[in-house]
């Protein structure tokens, strides 16, 4: 339930990539791109990157995994 961690991003030409603990995570062209590169002036970088490939948990899946109703072998 932390916050998002391992991101990373490297401007190659008008392409960013940006990868999660060293895997390919996204590649980014034209204004996408250069939207990004704006944002992460102004946002959190690991927020924004965890946003931006859909690599992020809403935090209740441990809750979720923990319910009666999904206890106890029945799927």
């Amino acid at each position: 339930m932390g916050a998002p961690e391992g991101f990373e991003f490297t401007v190659r030409g008008d392409a960013v990539l940006v990868t999660h603990h060293g895997a390919r995570a996204a590649t980014l062209r034209g204004a996408t791109a250069r939207q990004f590169l704006d944002d992460v002036e102004r946002e959190d970088p690991q927020q924004l990157m965890a946003r931006l490939t859909g690599s992020y948990r809403r935090g209740n899946e441990r809750v979720a995994r923990e319910h009666p109703r999904n206890v106890g072998g029945r799927r």
